[in-house]
């Protein structure tokens, strides 16, 4: 017998005995993985949720759902190795993998629900969805904690629900989904379309550090007000169909400043002057915006080895004058967020890496507004042999005040959906400042 998890609103959840899923086969001698610095710069658990509910006219059933998962598991961790393994510190005090095929702990579970009470999980409800995801309770550090878990829930209806933690330091999304859609395919019975380039070292640090950049922007003073730290957060969701976003982008260009820009530069400079006016921030504070960029297609010298496993994020930020921000057109935002991604290059990159092994710089902690887009995401192909998930979602959102972007709002799934943490002082007045 496991553990029996009992939720608030009157339904339990009990978990069966964590068992340990190695590689199936041993096909590599490494015996130790060096991360990169983008690896290293930010190393939570990520813990993420994927519902499955089954058509009326399923014959199949989900008995043997359990089985299949961890059985694909197994088969998927031959490739994706370092996955089973361990963090430790290096001679040089530097986060490494030790491939010790250690493993990845395994739980099934049961719920005496169905699949429908848990309501729309895209809004992060920690107390409940933290039940579907499995963290070991006795590991008192990063080092100790596995880099990955898997829990699998079957509910009473038939549905079902794979919750599972990945280390950040791993992978960023993109990888994070190769993985994942990996080992769906193998539960299909089917070979993986992609096979991952596990060498770190196309992001090495260069010999010796070249920094180009001034990357400690990122750690100057935002437009906090006193309000960002009174009450708890509450999340939003705000749905963009394709007709606001060209309202959006409409209001943009109306004084002729900007000729275009990208739906998520849009709606990133939206965001971000709303939660200034949200805050009532004076006009004398300097407003921050942390934005998070995908660096695949940035780097040029090399390129980076195709399907890359790791993280190939970084970030960037935007400063101004909050009386600018919120004073002047939407476009001055804008065109503050395009210059600032457009910065980053081959270059930035390359000196970002080199700043973090000169300061081992963590991820900032002050609470500050950070934008991210999770609309390449396929969250969509991840079918075990059950369908695709019918929905998915996080347990908790990677900063306090994180705007995600998610692919398919609206009827047709074909706009934008945001979804934003703010205290409950502020979240009112943004809300009324996201009306399009």
């Amino acid at each position: 017998m496991g553990e029996v998890c009992d939720i608030d609103g009157g339904f339990v959840i009990t978990r069966s005995e964590t068992i340990t899923i190695q590689a199936e086969t041993k096909t590599s001698t490494v015996q130790e993985l060096h991360l990169s610095n983008l690896d290293r710069y930010f190393s939570p658990m990520v813990r993420t949720v994927f519902c499955y509910k089954l058509p009326d006219d399923d014959k199949k059933g989900t008995e043997g759902v359990g089985r299949v998962i961890r059985e694909a598991l197994a088969k998927v961790l031959v490739h994706f190795y370092p996955l089973a393994g361990n963090l430790t510190i290096s001679s040089e005090g530097k986060l490494v993998v030790n491939c010790t095929n250690r493993g990845v702990p395994f739980v099934e579970a049961v719920a005496d629900c169905d699949l429908d009470v848990l309501g729309d999980i895209t809004i992060p409800d920690t107390f409940v969805l933290s039940k579907l995801v499995y963290l070991d309770p006795d590991a008192k550090n990063m080092l100790e904690m596995p880099l990955l878990t898997a829990q699998v829930t079957r509910f009473k209806c038939g549905g079902f629900v794979i919750g599972m933690a990945l280390n950040h330091c791993m992978a960023d999304g993109i990888s994070a989904m190769q993985f994942v859609n990996s080992w769906s395919e193998i539960a299909r019975g089917v070979s993986p379309t992609t096979l991952p380039y596990l060498d770190r070292s196309a992001l090495s640090a260069r010999k010796p550090p070249i920094i180009s950049y001034p990357h400690d922007k990122l750690l100057e003073s935002d437009c906090i007000s006193t309000q960002s730290s009174q009450g708890e957060l509450v999340y939003k969701l705000f749905e963009f169909d394709q007709k606001k976003l060209a309202r959006l982008k409409k209001i943009i260009m109306q004084d002729g400043s900007i000729t275009n820009c990208t739906t998520f530069v849009a709606l990133t400079a939206l965001i971000w002057r709303a939660k200034c006016k949200a805050y009532d921030t004076k006009q004398d504070q300097r407003a921050k915006l942390l934005i998070v960029v995908d660096g695949r297609s940035k780097l040029k010298n090399p390129p980076l080895p195709k399907n890359y496993f790791g993280n190939v994020i970084v970030l960037t930020s935007c400063l101004c004058n909050a009386g600018d921000l919120i004073e002047k057109p939407l476009s001055y935002a804008v065109q503050l967020v395009q210059d600032t991604i457009k910065t980053v290059d081959d270059e930035f990159i390359r000196s970002k890496i080199d700043y973090l092994e000169v300061t081992r710089e963590k991820f900032p902690s002050s609470t500050t507004l950070l934008v991210c887009s999770w609309t390449r995401l396929a969250f969509k192909e991840m079918d075990f042999g059950w369908g695709e998930p019918t929905q998915s979602g996080c347990v908790t959102l990677p900063e306090k005040e994180a705007a995600i972007l998610f692919s398919g709002a609206g009827k047709s799934r074909t706009g934008i959906t945001v979804l934003l943490g703010l205290p409950v002082s502020a979240m009112k007045s943004f809300q009324e400042l996201m009306h399009i």
